[in-house]
């Protein structure tokens, strides 16, 4: 536990939940996008979806997809800005059986044509969760530096990264293998102690049946 686990975070308020964690959900989202969104889309289930516009998670959710951070004073006016860059942006409250009850699911649209899909949930205290990347099971936090290694579903590939990954001194923390067939695209979670260096996704790309590498910095 550190300090701001009892203090709370440097926000804008009113709430870590419905604010400080939203704008974390949507800089999640705007990470893995790696390019300015043009269209941004949010569904909110459970309390997000009834109190989204009285608590301003509207503005923290879409804050954080143009890459805001908790603290900045230009999350209250993140709908105006979005309009001033030309952001097109819908939300939709749903219905989503045994979510979180603060669960958004973010689907950005890039100026370059390239789409991401993001289901996550604020758990409290501007902690968050996320639990899909584009359909695929994954779980993390958003507070460790994180690759997202996108790859053929076939033998070695894991070893390959995670042995490549010891060579370069990273110590993994959490790991995580989703797939949705047997011998299709799987795609590989790994969070990392301390700062991860970016440099090595190049070569992360390099390796056989290695689709796509990413990294998420801690948020």
């Amino acid at each position: 536990m550190n300090v701001f686990d009892i203090i709370g975070p440097v926000m804008i308020g009113p709430s870590s939940s419905h604010t400080a964690g939203a704008v974390r959900l949507g800089r999640v989202a705007w990470k893995i996008l790696e390019e300015e969104p043009k269209r941004v889309d949010i569904l909110l289930a459970g309390s997000f979806a009834e109190t989204y516009k009285g608590h301003g998670t509207d503005k923290a959710l879409l804050a954080g997809c143009m890459g805001m951070h908790a603290y900045q004073r230009e999350v209250r006016d993140a709908l105006k800005i979005a309009d001033e860059k030309g952001i097109a942006y819908s939300f939709t409250p749903v219905s989503i059986p045994g979510a979180h009850p603060n669960t958004a699911v973010i689907t950005l649209t890039g100026t370059d044509g390239k789409k991401v899909t993001v289901k996550g949930a604020s758990i409290g205290g501007a902690n968050i969760e996320v639990e899909e990347v584009n359909g695929m099971p994954v779980m993390f936090t958003g507070r460790h530096d994180t690759y997202l290694v996108r790859h053929h579903d076939t033998t070695g590939v894991i070893a390959a990264v995670t042995n490549y990954m010891m060579f370069q001194g990273l110590n993994i923390s959490n790991f995580r293998l989703s797939r949705k067939n047997r011998d299709g695209e799987a795609l590989l979670m790994i969070e990392v102690e301390g700062t991860a260096p970016r440099e090595i996704l190049e070569h992360m790309k390099e390796l056989p049946n290695v689709i796509s590498a990413i990294l998420i910095r801690a948020v």
